[in-house]
């Protein structure tokens, strides 16, 4: 049951507000960042009316679980999501951090989207069906939504400040940001990728795909930043329920991308709020996804 209210937005005003994304508040904190998940959700490149009690809570909690798992693969930015151990100025917001705070190291973060998929679906889906391949990789003939790809394959996508990302080849992403980063970033992506879906398995998870970024520290060592293998960045599917040649049930926000879909949005301003039952339900999809990957109970 849906036990508080949702947080939308964090207000510290003795703190420095670095920045708001769609669902992250973010803060300076010395020469390092404050990183908290709020609950508000994003649907259609629009942040919604209505926000999901305690999905920061899971992003933030099951972040640091998978940053943890991978950090002998590659460096990640969290310093601690510890409130306890966190430093004097954030001490007065301790009761709000808790549970869905980073304080992370700050980096230069690398303008493209690293995107794994091993399953068919969403925008690779649409892109195959017109061209018979997806950013560039061509795919064998006659594959139907959701099928599992031969081996999972690595999709860059440009960084949009509004609108959608946009799919673009290895080529293309590496006149961006540099071949040799990218073929980097490319092992790094399908690595994190299969350890995070073998992981899944094992909980009746399927991760269809993910998105991970990137950033250079200071002496340009390639820093995991931001959030990994989360409902918010994946495509979760239930194992049980997996039918190739359709849509999916899934733990992440599809279930709101469908609501919004069936009540005929236009995917315009005014943004509609959510009904309560499609707020209890897509929190009750968050949480159970924690659960399974993680084999705790949200703290």
């Amino acid at each position: 049951m849906i036990t508080a209210a949702p947080l939308l937005e964090t207000s510290f005003p003795d703190l420095t507000l670095h920045g708001r994304g769609k669902v992250r508040d973010i803060y300076r904190v010395g020469d390092d960042l404050l990183i908290v998940a709020t609950d508000r959700i994003s649907a259609f490149d629009y942040v919604l009316g209505s926000g999901i009690p305690d999905k920061g809570k899971v992003l933030n909690q099951l972040s640091a679980f998978w940053f943890e798992r991978v950090g002998g693969l590659v460096p990640h930015h969290v310093i601690t999501t510890d409130v306890d151990r966190f430093p004097a100025p954030l001490k007065p917001h301790a009761d709000v951090l808790r549970g869905r705070a980073m304080l992370v190291r700050r980096t230069r973060p690398i303008a493209i989207e690293c995107v794994a998929r091993g399953y068919l679906s969403g925008s690779g889906w649409k892109e195959y069906q017109q061209m018979g391949r997806v950013c560039g990789i061509e795919l064998p003939r006659g594959l139907k939504e959701s099928d599992r790809l031969p081996e999972p394959i690595f999709t860059p996508a440009t960084k949009a400040e509004s609108g959608h990302d946009i799919n673009i080849s290895e080529e293309e992403a590496g006149q961006i940001a540099g071949r040799e980063l990218i073929a980097r970033l490319k092992q790094l992506t399908l690595e994190i990728y299969r350890r995070g879906a073998a992981h899944a398995e094992t909980a009746g998870i399927i991760v269809a795909d993910t998105k991970v970024e990137f950033g250079l520290a200071r002496d340009e060592e390639i820093v995991l930043i931001d959030e990994v293998l989360t409902p918010d960045s994946s495509r979760f599917w239930p194992r049980e329920q997996y039918t190739p040649g359709q849509g999916q049930p899934s733990f992440d926000k599809q279930y709101v991308r469908d609501y919004l879909e069936q009540i005929r949005w236009n995917k315009q301003p005014p943004v509609p709020s959510l009904p309560d039952a499609v707020v209890q339900r897509t929190r009750e999809k968050y949480v159970e996804a924690f659960r399974r990957l993680t084999g705790r109970e949200l703290a």
